[in-house]
C-alpha cells in the first residue's frame, strides 16, 4: 500500500516540479530487496530548492492536493493516515558519502523515481548509527537494517 501512495506523490512531483524522487528510509529498502520491512513512514528525497527556497511553493501544491502539514521542521504531511517526509537529496554527498550520480533511477508505469543500492543503503544506516537523534530513537531499528542488509550482501557476493 504505502508504495502505490509513493508512486501517485512521486506522479504528482514530477508532473508538477519534474522532480524525480528517491524512495528512500525502509520503504526505499522494502522495494529493492522484496521483503516486508514493516516501513512506518514514507521518506522521500528531492532536490534541496523544494525544501529551501522553493518550499512555500512546495508546501502550498501538496496541501492543495490533500495533504496536510504535520510537521514543517521536518518538512512532513501527513494523507490518508500516512506521514510522507521530504529531505534534500544533496544532503546524501555529506551523510553517507553517496554520489547522486551513481544512484540508480527507475521508471515503473511511466513514473520515474531513483533507488539506493544495497551498499548505499548500507553506507547510510553506518552513517545513521553515528547520528544522536537515531542513536537514541532508532538504535535497534537502523541495526537490524545493518545486519539485514550485510546478511543480503553476503548472499549476492
Amino acid at each position: 500500500m504505502k508504495k502505490r501512495m509513493f508512486f501517485e506523490n512521486a506522479e504528482l512531483l514530477y508532473d508538477r516540479f519534474e522532480i524525480i524522487p528517491l524512495m528512500y528510509g525502509s520503504l526505499g529498502l522494502e522495494y529493492i530487496t522484496d521483503e516486508d520491512l514493516n516501513a512506518d513512514d514514507i521518506d522521500i528525497l528531492i532536490p534541496e530548492v523544494f525544501v529551501a527556497e522553493r518550499w512555500n511553493e512546495f508546501k502550498r501544491f501538496l496541501m492543495s492536493e490533500g495533504y496536510i502539514l504535520f510537521d514543517e521542521h521536518e518538512h512532513t504531511f501527513e494523507k490518508n493516515g500516512i506521514l510522507y517526509s521530504y529531505a534534500s537529496i544533496e544532503e546524501l554527498k555529506s551523510f553517507a558519502e553517496i554520489e547522486l550520480s551513481e544512484i540508480k533511477q527507475i521508471c515503473f508505469n511511466s513514473i520515474k523515481f531513483g533507488v539506493l543500492s544495497l551498499e548505499q543503503y548500507l553506507k547510510v544506516y553506518n552513517a545513521s548509527a553515528k547520528d544522536g537523534y537515531r542513536i537514541t530513537v532508532r538504535e535497534k531499528k537502523d541495526n537490524d537494517k545493518i545486519a539485514f542488509i550485510k546478511k543480503r550482501l553476503k548472499i549476492k557476493n
